[in-house]
């Protein structure tokens, strides 16, 4: 009786305990105990009553803490975050914000976004009001919280986020966490000016020797702020790098895909990240058994994976094409198109999912699917004829600038022609539009025209009246243009017929309009232009070449290359030859990196130089050592005539005498690519090459003394060789009648050889 008694009395008094709110301590430590939301939620209802703000913190970073541990898939955030306990939290959260110490106040905002709470809820607003009034105290990493919070909120352009990046600009010298520094350059990135952002970078070298050996988020994070900037620091990059390649085990698939989508947008090639990424990536194929992840792994590895890879992803990815989403299948034609599949199942098999997906897509995911499946060679007409239908029907419906050119470019790739009514409306829209909409524009106009001339014998007024509009609107958007930093931007990526005939003498003016404000950041980019422009300006060329002099120090090796490459091509010599070509040399000693996929590259170059000194350069007596690297890459081109070069054989043996009178595709010594040959005697009367037992080339193991008597000395006295070599826009400038560089040393170098050049 008495334990009854006493077991009576242990009951109620238990229940009276649970219904008396637990101390502070006790409460932290019970949430702290929770294996799952459920537990947490329990213990918030019983005590509602009276959490504090510690234990509202302590609740959320729980909340959080348990769907961190969860694989992707397992989470469950929508389910906790509509728990009527979790809107129970939230209220108290919101009464309790004045009393909120700065960590919990950004962390409660902070987990509240990753919860998926809208920005307009009222505890999200209070929160983001009351971190705005303690901005001025905030520590480096609260403050690297909240901004992350405002970038999830899309405001990386408010004027809140200009007070953080004030901040940051007025503590940086104080700051030595770079952890919270590279979160904070990331989100403030585009309101800051280029000094603040020499600022940064600089302050981010210093720091980075006191990053974590396995802190490959904040490595990420750095490369993502030059990629934000648009600035290819290549020393920070470089170390960056190192980091990733290193620890590369510690990457999973959304991490590597990233970073080689930042590489990729920064123009930077790291050989050893990409070789050990797909090496990484391989070893995921058999993990990868969820669509979703396997769409990725198919996006990053298939444009770089090995022939029998490459078969294996196809495979999978035939299997698992019908449960795709409409994104998922973008991704994936996107990347077939970038790996050049030719696996018609899969190509006929994605576009069957397009199709059913078609009337989901955006203007400019429409044209992605036109490029990808003309580029694949897809043959459907009912699918291009609805595709055409919903282009169209976009195209009428649009009143934005931006999809009326992606609109137009891409009704261009699969038709034939538009409407005099949708003509005139782009022809008035025409003035409002950056270069490279101008550009996509003039393609698809000459796309018409040509298909107009080509089927139906003509050209409609209305057609050349548009692209005339479309020159005088590419010519007044140039002569605008207020920095070269605005101008590159639209100029970058210009490409095709309309830019090189219609633009490019404004162009090269515009340019040299902003000629002092060329410097080591943007050099390389001028210098590029102008190679593949080939157009010889040498104004730019000299202050490429004085920017070079003066500030080598600043420009990194990788760039030597780009900056040199336009001198070569146009057969130009700066002023300051010496100095410039001294500075590009002598940056070049401090690298000395060949990566094994570019060895074959490489040794051409190698050989050219090596050509060039053997021929020019006697004196210094440079033996001639890729014979046999010449005859593995151009023995098997010798011979090969095209259809233009075997008209013009047959002219010249008719003129010459007949077939034994002249040779095609000659190998000189040196190796050296003639198209024709013949040999003249001393009364210029030709010479069939049988009868004097003439050879070509060098016997083998031979080397060549540098000196006109090479060929002269195989010949009948007095006879010459002579060397006809046809000559196309291609072999001069863009602008003048000059010839350029492997035009010209060819020439100079056949005629040390003993030839005589007729180009």
């Amino acid at each position: 009786m008495f334990c009854l008694r006493l077991r009576g009395i242990s009951l109620s008094s238990w229940r009276m305990l649970q219904c008396r709110p637990l101390s502070c301590e006790s409460l932290i430590t019970q949430m702290n105990n929770c294996t799952d939301e459920e537990q947490i939620f329990n213990v918030i209802e019983r005590n509602k009553a009276s959490l504090s703000e510690n234990h509202v913190g302590c609740a959320f970073n729980m909340l959080w803490q348990l769907q961190k541990q969860k694989t992707a898939l397992l989470r469950n955030v929508t389910r906790v975050r509509d728990h009527p306990q979790f809107v129970t939290l939230c209220n108290l959260a919101s009464n309790h914000i004045q009393s909120m110490n700065d960590d919990t106040l950004v962390n409660v905002l902070y987990i509240t976004k990753q919860f998926a709470v809208v920005a307009h809820d009222p505890l999200a607003e209070a929160l983001v009001i009351e971190a705005w009034k303690r901005l001025e105290r905030l520590d480096i990493n609260v403050l690297s919280v909240f901004s992350t919070c405002l970038a999830d909120q899309h405001l990386c352009s408010s004027p809140l986020m200009g007070k953080i990046a004030d901040a940051v600009n007025r503590k940086l010298e104080s700051i030595q966490d770079l952890r919270c520094l590279s979160v904070l350059m990331v989100n403030i990135a585009s309101l800051i000016s280029q000094g603040f952002q020499e600022r940064l970078v600089s302050k981010t070298e210093q720091l980075f020797d006191t990053l974590s050996s396995s802190n490959i988020n904040t490595a990420r994070r750095i490369v993502q702020f030059l990629r934000n900037v648009k600035y290819t620091y290549y020393p920070l990059v470089e170390r960056c790098d190192h980091v990733f390649v290193r620890d590369v085990n510690l990457l999973d698939l959304d991490s590597i895909t990233k970073i080689l989508s930042l590489y990729q947008t920064l123009q930077f090639h790291s050989f050893e990240f990409t070789r050990v990424a797909k090496q990484r990536l391989t070893e995921m194929i058999p993990l990868c058994g969820h669509p979703s992840n396997f769409v990725k792994l198919f996006a990053t590895l298939g444009p770089m994976a090995r022939p029998e890879e490459k078969e294996k992803l196809e495979s999978t990815m035939l299997l698992l094409s019908e449960e795709l989403t409409s994104q998922q299948t973008l991704v994936v034609v996107e990347a077939m198109a970038a790996m050049e599949s030719r696996n018609s199942c899969l190509i006929n098999k994605i576009a069957s999912v397009l199709n059913k997906y078609l009337d989901n897509y955006k203007p400019a995911e429409l044209l992605k699917i036109t490029q990808a499946l003309i580029f694949l060679h897809f043959q459907n007409k009912e699918l291009f004829v609805k595709l055409r239908e919903l282009l169209l029907r976009h195209l009428e419906d649009t009143a934005v600038l931006s999809k009326t050119s992606i609109l137009v470019c891409a009704i261009s790739m699969i038709s034939s022609h538009l409407s005099e009514a949708v003509i005139t409306r782009i022809e008035a829209s025409l003035p409002q539009w950056n270069l490279k909409e101008l550009n996509d524009i003039a393609a698809a106009v000459l796309r018409w025209i040509q298909y107009d001339h080509t089927c139906l014998g003509s050209t409609t007024g209305k057609q050349l009246k548009l692209l005339q509009t479309l020159d005088r609107c590419g010519r007044q958007r140039l002569q605008q243009n207020g920095n070269l930093d605005l101008l590159w931007e639209e100029l970058k990526s210009l490409r095709g017929a309309w830019f090189y005939e219609s633009l490019i003498e404004e162009t090269i003016a515009a340019l040299q309009r902003f000629v002092d404000e060329i410097n080591y950041a943007n050099v390389a980019k001028i210098a590029s232009f102008l190679s593949r422009t080939n157009y010889l300006s040498t104004p730019l060329l000299d202050r490429i070449a004085s920017v070079v002099v003066q500030q080598i120090e600043k420009i990194h090796p990788f760039s030597v290359l780009a900056i040199t490459l336009p001198f070569s091509i146009l057969n130009y010599d700066p002023p300051q030859r010496d100095e410039f070509f001294g500075a590009c040399m002598q940056c070049l000693y401090s690298y000395s990196v060949l990566p094994s996929s570019l060895q074959t590259r490489v040794q051409l170059r190698l050989m050219e130089l090596n050509r060039a000194v053997c021929l020019e350069c006697p004196e210094l007596q440079v033996p001639w050592f890729h014979d046999r690297f010449c005859q593995q890459q151009y023995s098997k081109e010798v011979g090969i005539m095209n259809g233009a070069q075997q008209q013009i054989y047959k002219m010249l043996a008719e003129i010459l005498g007949g077939s034994s009178y002249v040779k095609a595709s000659v190998l000189s010594p040196y190796y050296h690519t003639v198209d024709f040959e013949c040999i003249l005697d001393k009364r210029k009367k030709p010479l069939p090459y049988g009868s004097y037992n003439i050879t070509l080339g060098k016997p083998p193991g031979m080397y060549w003394e540098s000196n006109t008597q090479l060929l002269e000395s195989k010949l009948p006295p007095g006879a010459e060789r002579i060397a006809f070599e046809f000559l196309d826009l291609r072999a001069f400038c863009t602008n003048i009648p000059h010839l350029k560089g492997k035009s010209a040393m060819k020439k100079r170098h056949l005629e040390i050889l003993g030839y005589r050049v007729i180009q």
